[in-house]
């Protein structure tokens, strides 16, 4: 079974009857590295007739998108880098008209891009230009045509490119089969041929794939197409599937490192002693022999050395560090040679843990700790710019140097969307974190986001104001989250204003709908009061001060006792 994706495609486009051809179409097939990150993209495009930069708006379409779409993070989704992509060329069409004064002039063009990555097909579509799928002999057009009909031979295009500043485009994610055929045309082709003609031509289709694109474009014209007449078909041969045995042996390409000692040199590092052992990895200090700088290096463990799903995450942990430049993130440092073994280098960090900064501050002053949250916030940011979550973020995980610099460390929890899209046999779906700094929607079964790492941030903010949970001592359970209350910051640290208690209240809430959605938001309301929240407003008192509901009731029962009491005395 292949390791790789494979296709067939063929092209075909002619001016028709017209002077020019406004049409673009184009393949792109990338390298090995980028085929498994991003797969493949056939982008076709219909300039607007009516305009005569229409010509201009369609190669600019398809040439900006199959070039700058291998270039976007491989950490992003495929629907995020094609978003990014087309909005941007959206904004420069429509600017680039705009300026020109003469409505003729306007740079508009439909455009359809199919990108098939991994086993999965993503559609991004705008005006009629079309998408289709022949699948065992059944011919399925995948788009809708944005197109208004106000007579029976009088239409006009309701969305396209470069018409708008702001605007909509269809994404929708498909699974891919192997012999599947993906049509794609211009209206040049389909305004002739209907469904039944097209599928004649890629029905049993064994022919050279450029020469049945050229057949139906000469059946359209033939048909009396008055257009430009394009259109692509990509079939896809083989498909990245992979079963564990053909999945584990990329992994067994570098053996497992022993247990290293004080003197020895590895790769260039020379072991000066170990910091930390557990039963999943080692952690050495090391001396970089060429920088002569200290660095940390660290292993996996032998227990593991047949489990490819703790292989991936050891390797997704270096993938995902590798690709974060950011002074609140620990840096991983790329090898000086070929590694002879499993491993990964980082920084060395000269200071202490968060947990060891709030063992040594039991009460900090608020705006230490609001100075630490920004810093965290910080690296989480650039997380999220990536479209990565870190998903285990606890005050082990952090890092305060010497010169008070926070960074976030250890990512091997992190998901990272664009990895996600690619099909493997490996479980990752599997719940990460540590509980009670964990968002409760992972115990719920929901999948994480970027809300998600604001709990987590909102849990040790509490906790370093408090040296409390926001929810008790108990560990969090999907049982427990039902009987959960929030417990007021102020109760346990008469320090803490409201403004404050609140809205750790809101980043830590249970439910994720009501949590700040932005990791600024947070920050900002942690540093400047918030309005909304100088006042309790109709939350009821077991909610807003539970402990002095029942120390009321305790002194209302003991009045009713002495009374009781004294009336029977009598």
């Amino acid at each position: 079974m292949s390791t790789a994706l494979k296709i067939s495609s063929g092209q075909h486009s002619e001016a028709g009857i017209k002077a020019s051809n406004d049409d673009a179409c184009g393949i792109r097939v990338p390298d090995a590295a980028l085929l498994g990150t991003r797969g493949i993209a056939a982008v076709i495009a219909d300039g607007m007739s009516g305009s005569e930069a229409g010509k201009e708006a369609a190669a600019a379409c398809v040439r900006g998108f199959l070039t700058d779409y291998f270039t976007t993070p491989d950490s992003w989704s495929t629907e995020t880098a094609g978003a990014k992509i087309l909005s941007a060329l959206n904004r420069w069409l429509y600017a680039q008209g705009h300026h020109r004064y003469e409505s003729t002039r306007a740079m508009v063009t439909t455009l359809s891009v199919l990108v098939i990555k991994s086993s999965t097909a993503h559609l991004f579509h705008v005006g009629d230009t079309r998408i289709y799928r022949m699948r065992q002999g059944k011919l399925e057009c995948l788009t809708h045509d944005h197109r208004v009909h106000v007579s029976e031979d009088k239409n006009y295009l309701s969305r396209a490119m470069g018409i708008e500043l702001h605007m909509e485009i269809d994404y929708r994610a498909l699974p891919v089969e192997v012999g599947d055929l993906y049509l794609l045309t211009t209206d040049g082709v389909h305004d002739y041929l209907d469904d039944a003609a097209l599928a004649g031509f890629l029905y049993g289709q064994q022919q050279d794939l450029d020469t049945t694109a050229r057949s139906i474009v000469s059946r359209a014209l033939e048909a009396g197409s008055h257009d430009n007449v394009s259109c692509e078909i990509i079939r896809v041969e083989e498909l990245p599937h992979r079963d564990a045995h053909e999945f584990y042996r990329q992994f067994s390409e570098l053996p497992f490192p022993p247990a290293l000692e004080t003197g020895m040199v590895l790769d260039g590092y020379e072991i000066i002693r170990e910091l930390h052992a557990s039963k999943r990895t080692q952690v050495y200090l090391a001396q970089d022999r060429e920088t002569h700088t200290r660095v940390i290096m660290k292993t996996p463990s032998v227990n593991y050395d047949d489990d490819p799903e703790y292989i991936d995450r050891f390797l997704h942990e270096e993938w995902a560090g590798r690709r974060i430049k950011n002074q609140h993130v620990l840096k991983i440092l790329k090898p000086h040679a070929r590694r002879q073994c499993l491993y990964y280098v980082t920084e060395y960090i000269e200071g202490q843990t968060l947990r060891q900064w709030m063992h040594d501050n039991p009460r900090p002053a608020i705006e230490d700790v609001r100075n630490i949250v920004q810093q965290v916030a910080a690296g989480l940011r650039a997380f999220h710019r990536l479209e990565m979550i870190h998903q285990d973020l606890k005050p082990e995980n952090i890092m305060i140097d010497e010169h008070g610099t926070v960074k976030i460390i250890d990512f091997g929890s992190t998901k990272i969307a664009g990895i996600e899209e690619i099909t493997t046999p490996l479980d990752r779906q599997n719940m990460l974190g540590t509980r009670n700094y964990t968002a409760p929607e992972y115990l719920q079964g929901f999948a994480g986001s970027n809300i998600s790492d604001i709990y987590s941030l909102g849990v040790i903010a509490y906790e370093m104001l408090t040296g409390e949970l926001p929810y008790g001592k108990k560990e969090l359970t999907l049982r427990r989250l039902k009987r959960a209350r929030y417990l007021s910051a102020m109760q346990v640290n008469p320090d803490i204003p409201l403004w404050i208690d609140r809205a750790l209240e809101k980043a830590t809430s249970l439910d994720r709908r009501r949590r700040y959605t932005l990791l600024s938001e947070f920050t900002h309301d942690l540093a400047h009061p918030n309005p909304a929240f100088e006042t309790r407003g109709s939350e009821p008192l077991i909610e807003r001060n539970p402990l002095l509901l029942w120390k009321g009731i305790a002194a209302l029962l003991f009045v009713l006792n002495l009374y009781l009491l004294y009336r029977l005395a009598c």
